[in-house]
């Protein structure tokens, strides 16, 4: 029995390691690139958390902060491309190779047909967890509305991407939020605009098999920080710049709340577990010469 006990502790301690050496230790500069100043957001650190450079077809995409524990981002932080909101079509939902205990690759992959998912679900979501969760469907955090390219689309069909969301708030007022804030960007941000995305959690999972298999968010919430933007923009609009936010309830058609940045922020010191020194985004996004 002790041989036993000492082969899964060894076991275990290999797939974890393996799943350490795929994922980015340090951002690299392409993938800072989605992050304003290349700074990622502060106070989250946690031994479960790995960051994603997701990849695909060649070319670093967006910035996911995974739990590889719960099985869902904690946040996608992206950079908006203007875009009339068109859909991505027969796009394949993807894995995460670099979350895999065995990969030869960086770029995330469609799952396989008849795929045997040992090699990675242990520290990621695959399909079937999705299949009997009847309450809940798979809502992506970076949304491909908010893309312009068909690559920078496609990329957002990763699980990585993907958190159970409440149909009716998914394709209610969530969705609804999203449009606006892509009406909002493209017609009065001038320069790159960052976008944050993420959840909250407390407890509840999705199970399969009586596992657990992937927290469910309680509130989703998204920050976006654009500096140079229209001074002549309406004032209703014009006072939501350089950056402003926004949450939700993931619970049947709740009401999305507009806030500031730094009203979300201590929001978020309440409802959710970040350290003190939590930050979106460097300086709350305000430019060095208007802090």
């Amino acid at each position: 029995m002790a041989l036993w006990v000492q082969a899964t502790v060894l076991l275990v301690a290999l797939i974890t390691s393996a799943v350490r050496g795929r994922v980015e230790k340090e951002l690299s500069p392409e993938c800072r690139e989605f992050l304003y100043m290349g700074t990622p957001p502060t106070g989250l650190e946690h031994h479960s958390l790995r960051f994603i450079c997701q990849r695909y077809n060649k070319k670093a995409r967006y910035v996911t902060l995974y739990n590889v524990v719960d099985h869902i981002p904690i946040y996608s932080a992206y950079t908006f491309k203007r875009s009339e909101g068109e859909k991505c079509v027969d796009v394949p939902w993807m894995y995460e190779p670099q979350l895999s205990t065995s990969s030869d690759t960086d770029e995330m992959q469609p799952f396989p047909r008849g795929y045997m998912h040992m090699n990675f679900e242990e520290s990621q979501a695959v399909l079937d967890d999705y299949t009997n969760a009847i309450l809940y469907e798979r809502g992506t955090l970076n949304p491909d509305e908010h893309q312009g390219e068909p690559d920078d689309k496609a990329s957002t069909y990763t699980l990585t991407n993907v958190v159970p969301m409440v149909p009716d708030f998914n394709n209610g007022v969530w969705n609804k939020q999203e449009h606006i804030i892509r009406k909002r960007l493209n017609n009065y941000c001038r320069g790159p605009a960052y976008i944050v995305t993420g959840i909250t959690t407390s407890g509840k999972m999705i199970h399969r098999q009586n596992i657990n298999r992937i927290a469910v968010p309680t509130y989703l919430w998204s920050a976006y920080c654009c500096v140079d933007f229209d001074h002549n923009a309406p004032y209703i609009e014009r006072y939501k710049f350089p950056s402003f936010a926004h949450y939700g309830l993931n619970e049947g058609s709740n009401d999305v709340v507009e806030i500031s940045v730094q009203k979300l922020k201590e929001f978020l010191k309440k409802t959710t577990f970040v350290d003190q020194n939590f930050q979106i985004f460097v300086s709350d996004c305000f430019p060095p010469a208007s802090s």
